[in-house]
């Protein structure tokens, strides 16, 4: 490890002499501040019209960030956000801030604040930027915002939506109550063919999937102002989406010596419902400390059933060969308080501690067709006998926590935190199993203002993982229609990552725009890859911890105003990342090592053009996202999944017109991108290297249109 923290803590060192070396005498605020009348003229409805106005907004909202393969980082709370509603973090995860911005209205603002430092003052820590957004003083307002919407999909199907919000305050009470409609609808086309190790015919695939999904969700924020010293604040959150779907497949098999073509056909009803309860309450001290507490409760639930029918003709009769029935339950209850103190003019500490107990219930009953005869609780398929396929995951985990604010200077800051987490993970059901965590994990972040313009950033963290609980036991494989299910490792430790950063943060003249360049390089320990659990009579391979890695790269961020050309309204954003991985060992899959892993692959791009009109009261915009190609590849112990390079292109067109209200066309996808992927499948492990099969697919969802009307009252 101490070789490990050379290289991240010299640059670090090296980075903050340079910064000091080429410091100006100018000194600056590190708070950018735009009223109200900044946007008037762009007619805005909600808060989302007035960020999209803001040159590299993209970057402060996250978009720019380094790409992360954990798939549960959002556990727990922690002591970060991006947005913060009158200085306020919202008591919620689902329901956060940035899910409200579409909801609360324009008209509600009194001014947004684009915040690059990082002080005891702020509600959370400062990771990098974040938005504030202050609304307006009153003894009384309200606003309802509206927005009803239509899409039609490539396959002709046209799939209503909309979103109420009401909004506003009475008196010490602030508050927010919206319910929205939302169709997820969805229809992939595929075709794949493959070859046998020769390169002779093997099959091809006619694949047609359809989800008809639609998401709804209600939910409410409310705060209240007790006395002038004390708040509280509650969050609520409801959303249920039943997302049926249907597949049809027809299969052509190539090596006889005529073509024998069978049909497949797939019923997959399903369920899903989440809820999220939070609170907190603050008291501000006449000496400037501050008590802060909060909780939030949520649980999500999900069952899926997946049924598979065979014919050798179509529309003939069937025989069902499939039965798989998966349930999850998800469940959080985290409670956090903390105290804020000035220790002396420029420095600030809080102290506090964080309780999480995190419960996760999953099963898996898996039936096929054999001459052994049927069970009606599988389907009357006969039922096959999967190790590990009933878990509970519990885990109890506490984080006691100090932050350290220090205000060098006029233009230099110091942000240092330490965090300890001790928890316990305990499996029952299938698997009994149990073991206890702890860890350190201290962080440091150092801004400096070397102008008005021009900020630089440096932090050096310790992190550690959050382990996935899909991993723990047996789960569904939605990659690979020969492999159904996937086994569990209930031995899994997390990863331990050394992160570090540098940032400079560029800001043009007379709000001409912003340019971003970081560097960030992370070392792994106890790396989560693929690893063998093959026995004498099964090929299998499980998540598990194999060793140490390192991934590094470049982001880049630029968002400029086109007025030097006479376009004064016009806003160019342009984004790229740049970045590599490797393995350091690979006792179980030797090939990873050679390509990393992911999800950092070659990067990404992106590419966006948005064109005021105010004469008009018209503005218009184009996106082109894609990745570099080289693409991410994916390894298991028998095969080589080579993913497609994505992009899309998207455009709009937006007026102010009748009624007052603002109309919107969308068009997704216009390039109509089809995704390539390749998969060789191997005889035996992939050690070896035989191939014994080439499988080429692509599959588009087509170009959608949706055209929405967005008032307020």
């Amino acid at each position: 490890m101490r070789k490990k923290l050379l290289q991240p803590l010299s640059l670090l060192c090296l980075s903050i002499l340079s910064a000091q070396a080429f410091a100006q005498s100018q000194e600056d605020n590190a708070t950018t501040t735009y009223p109200s009348t900044y946007f008037a003229e762009f007619a805005p409805i909600t808060v989302n019209d007035m960020l999209n106005r803001i040159p590299g907004i993209d970057l402060v909202l996250g978009t720019g960030a380094p790409t992360s393969n954990n798939a549960n980082a959002d556990r727990g709370l922690g002591s970060s956000a991006q947005i913060l509603i009158d200085g306020k973090r919202l008591a919620g995860k689902a329901n956060e801030a940035s899910s409200q911005l579409n909801r609360i209205a324009a008209s509600e603002v009194d001014y947004i604040e684009i915040v690059r430092g990082s002080s005891s003052d702020l509600d959370v820590q400062n990771s990098g930027q974040l938005v504030n957004i202050v609304l307006l003083e009153s003894l009384s307002r309200s606003n309802i915002s509206t927005e009803a919407n239509v899409t039609h999909f490539a396959d002709g199907t046209l799939e209503p939506g909309g979103s109420l919000a009401w909004s506003g305050q009475t008196g010490r009470l602030t508050y927010l109550i919206s319910g929205s409609v939302a169709s997820a609808y969805e229809h992939i086309e595929s075709f794949e063919h493959s070859l046998n190790a020769d390169f002779s015919p093997n099959d091809t695939i006619a694949f047609d999937r359809y989800r008809d999904q639609t998401n709804y969700t209600l939910n409410s924020n409310i705060s209240y102002a007790l006395t002038d010293v004390d708040r509280i604040a509650f969050n609520v959150l409801y959303g249920e989406s039943n997302p049926p779907a249907e597949l049809y497949r027809t299969v052509t098999n190539l090596n006889g010596p005529s073509p024998v073509v069978s049909y497949d056909r797939e019923d997959i009803p399903s369920t899903s419902d989440n809820w999220e309860f939070g609170g907190d309450y603050e008291h501000s001290f006449s000496s400037g400390n501050r008590f802060k507490a909060l909780f939030i409760v949520n649980e999500r639930n999900t069952e899926t059933l997946r049924e598979r029918y065979v014919s050798t003709t179509p529309g003939g009769a069937e025989t069902k060969n499939l039965f798989l029935y998966t349930e999850s339950r998800y469940a959080e209850r985290i409670a956090r308080s903390s105290y804020t103190m000035n220790l002396r003019e420029g420095q600030g500490l809080e102290l506090g501690v964080e309780a999480a107990l995190t419960t996760q219930d999953s099963g898996l009953m898996q039936g096929v067709l054999r001459p052994a005869g049927g069970d009606p609780a599988y389907g009357g398929l006969t039922p096959v006998v999967l190790p590990n396929a009933y878990s509970t995951v519990e885990e109890i985990r506490y984080e006691p926590f100090a932050i350290h604010n220090w205000q060098l200077t006029p233009r230099m800051s110091l942000e240092s935190s330490l965090v300890a987490e001790f928890s316990e993970i305990k499996q029952t059901a299938d698997t009994n199993n149990k073991r206890d965590f702890s860890y350190l994990k201290p962080k440091l972040d150092y801004r400096f203002n070397i102008n008005s313009s021009l900020q630089f950033r440096a932090s050096l963290e310790q992190e550690v993982s959050q382990l996935s609980f899909a991993d723990f036991s047996r789960n569904t494989n939605e990659r690979d229609y020969d492999q159904v299910t996937v086994a569990g490792n209930t031995q899994l430790e997390p990863e331990e990552i050394l992160k570090g950063e540098v940032t400079l943060d560029y800001r043009l003249p007379n709000d001409g725009g912003t340019l971003n360049a970081r560097y960030f390089h992370y070392e792994y320990d106890n790396k989560i890859s693929k690893i063998d659990i093959s026995t004498p009579t099964v090929i299998q391979s499980t998540n598990g911890n194999i060793g140490s890695g390192a991934t590094y790269g470049i982001i880049l961020n630029g968002s400029v105003k086109l007025g030097f050309v006479g376009l004064p309204q016009a806003l160019l954003t342009a984004a790229a990342t740049i970045q590599e991985s490797e393995l350091h060992d690979n006792p179980n899959l030797l090939v990873d090592r050679e390509y990393g892993f992911p999800p950092y692959d070659r990067g990404t791009y992106r590419v966006s053009y948005r064109h005021d009109l105010p004469q008009y009261q018209m503005n218009y915009g184009l996106t082109y996202n894609g990745r570099w190609s080289g693409g991410r590849i994916l390894f298991d112990i028998d095969n080589r999944y080579n993913l497609a390079v994505p992009h899309n292109f998207t455009a709009y067109v937006e007026k102010v017109g009748f009624a007052g209200l603002t109309y919107r066309l969308e068009a997704n996808n216009i390039s109509n991108y089809e995704s390539c992927p390749k998969r060789f499948r191997y005889d035996g492990k992939i050690s070896a290297g035989i191939v014994k099969e080439y499988e080429y697919a692509c599959s588009t969802t087509g170009r959608s249109f949706a055209f929405k009307v967005r008032g307020n009252f």
